[in-house]
């Protein structure tokens, strides 16, 4: 595995990543379709709503993650062994004691949180769902969070994600067995704890015979230089990722938690799929800034900028008009509450599209290292979307929670955006502008042509067969404009990814 060229590295990681998000997204939709059917809408939200509420530990982590996986770009590039060890064993007890933290966080949640929902359950009910989706958590901390990291720096994250994709094939059948035999919400969420508790154990296996580390180093200095800049950062993603569960769990209802908990659902598992086309670039740039290649960094980046931008647009345009029909059919025979929310839809949209766009900006400024740089726009997103979701859910319910997420997710967009102007590659901002524009009037040229023939754009009935020709309709329409403008506008940059392309097979 050491001979693996940088080029099969990238091309294994996008096709391994791509695949654990397909797999996700299928699992994704089975496993809460069957939630909502045996135990309804509630349990489906407060299911979400803990997920949620745990998820906050990763705060704890305080960003050091994302520092270690670039601490280690330099001394794997130069096979610095000492170092290596250094910032693993660094790392190994960071995490440890997070493991640690997330047992005190849980005990305090399993105390406090069945207030929250003592209206709707049992006390012991939510006390005892708490305990069992947390102990997944603690494994991720404890065993696996450090080789993973080192896996990923060294590009080798197809290794984790084909694990990870096993992992969730094997959860999703273990739990709809359960749930057809009739097993308690309980017994379900502890199945899916032990089976991913395998994950983390399997992966520190993997890394500890594939690398040799040196555990009788002695720290007598922080080998990871930059631990704690990554916090602002951290704190940025675990607000954007969990405030609006939490806003709609306390200000709002259960029912509300769970019509979010679908759409997200679905804007997510795009989103995830874009992400995952980009989770072997941040090594890939890491690798390249270590080795001082700037020309190749500006003509890749060029390369990847086009791509997510064209990428982005197109999937969450057919999401934008694919999401409230595809509801429908989902939610079919589900009446304790009303999951049509188009306007809803619409901005939860717009705003995980406003976050893919920024991707390859935000995936160049972590490569790089500027954690402590670009730590107060980290700071200002997380307020941006804390004060508008709270003061827009009293009047608009979801809508409210919506605005803030997509106003934030835009200011750091434009945010990374002239960063990497000032700071890093000192590209003018006229090729995002550019790139924008383009994107803009491929959407409008497709809502004109749907909006003139709304009949032929539309499911003639309530089944996933119709809603199946519906998209394949606009993808296939929406592939030949992009095609057409994107040949004609980026002929270059198309020509220069192709050449590319031939130079790193033997990278």
């Amino acid at each position: 595995m050491n001979n693996i060229t940088r080029k099969t590295k990238l091309s294994l990681n996008i096709a391994s990543s791509l695949l654990y998000e397909i797999t996700a997204i299928i699992c994704g939709f089975v496993l809460p379709r069957f939630f909502l059917t045996y135990y309804g809408s509630r349990v489906n939200g407060l299911v979400s709503s803990i997920t949620q509420f745990l998820g906050f530990i990763t705060l704890a982590e305080c960003g050091v993650g994302a520092v270690v996986q670039s601490a280690l770009y330099k001394p794997l590039a130069t096979h610095d062994t000492e170092n290596i060890s250094k910032i693993v064993l660094s790392s190994e007890r960071f995490f440890r004691k997070i493991a640690y933290v997330l047992i005190g966080y849980t005990a305090v949640l399993m105390v406090v949180y069945p207030f929250v929902a003592v209206d709707s359950f049992d006390y012991l009910y939510s006390f005892v769902l708490i305990f069992v989706i947390s102990i997944s958590s603690f494994a991720q901390y404890y065993f696996g969070m450090t080789y993973k990291l080192l896996l990923n720096a060294d590009q080798l994250g197809f290794i984790q994600n084909t694990v990870s994709v096993l992992a969730l094939i094997l959860n999703t059948v273990s739990c709809v067995i359960l749930m057809r035999i009739g097993a308690t919400i309980q017994a379900v969420k502890l199945v899916t704890s032990l089976i991913f508790v395998i994950q983390p154990v399997l992966l520190s296996a993997i890394a500890k015979r594939r690398y040799t580390i040196d555990r009788s180093i002695e720290l007598t200095a922080e080998p990871i230089k930059q631990k704690w800049n990554g916090l602002a950062q951290h704190i940025s993603g675990v607000v954007l990722g969990n405030t609006d569960v939490v806003v709609l769990t306390l200000l709002s209802s259960l029912e509300n938690v769970s019509i979010y908990a679908v759409y997200s659902l679905i804007v997510n598992g795009v989103k995830q799929i874009v992400v995952s086309m980009t989770n072997g670039f941040r090594a890939l740039f890491g690798n390249m800034l270590a080795k001082d290649e700037t020309d190749t960094l500006n003509d890749t980046f060029d390369c990847v900028e086009w791509l997510l931008h064209t990428l982005v647009t197109f999937v969450f345009l057919l999401t934008a008009f694919l999401i409230v029909p595809f509801v429908r059919v989902y939610t079919k025979d589900i009446t304790d509450a009303n999951y049509i929310v188009p306007t809803f839809a619409c901005l939860i949209t717009l705003a995980q599209a406003a976050y893919c766009l920024r991707l390859p900006y935000y995936v160049m400024v972590n490569a790089a290292g500027h954690y402590k740089q670009t730590q107060m726009s980290a700071i200002i997103e997380a307020s941006i979307n804390i004060v508008l979701s709270v003061t827009l859910v009293f009047r608009f319910g979801l809508v409210g929670v919506a605005i803030g997420t997509f106003a934030a997710m835009t200011y750091r967009t434009l945010y990374l955006v002239n960063y990497l102007k000032k700071s890093i590659l000192f590209r003018k901002m006229d090729h995002f502008f550019k790139h924008i524009l383009i994107d803009v009037c491929e959407v409008l040229i497709i809502y004109l042509i749907v909006n003139t023939f709304p009949g032929y754009f539309m499911m003639n009935q309530i089944s996933f067969i119709s809603w199946t020709v519906l998209a394949f309709k606009l993808a296939v329409m929406s592939i030949v404009l992009f095609a057409v403008i994107n040949g004609t506008l980026y002929s270059q940059t198309i020509r220069t990814l192709i050449k590319l392309v031939r130079v790193h097979k033997t990278s």
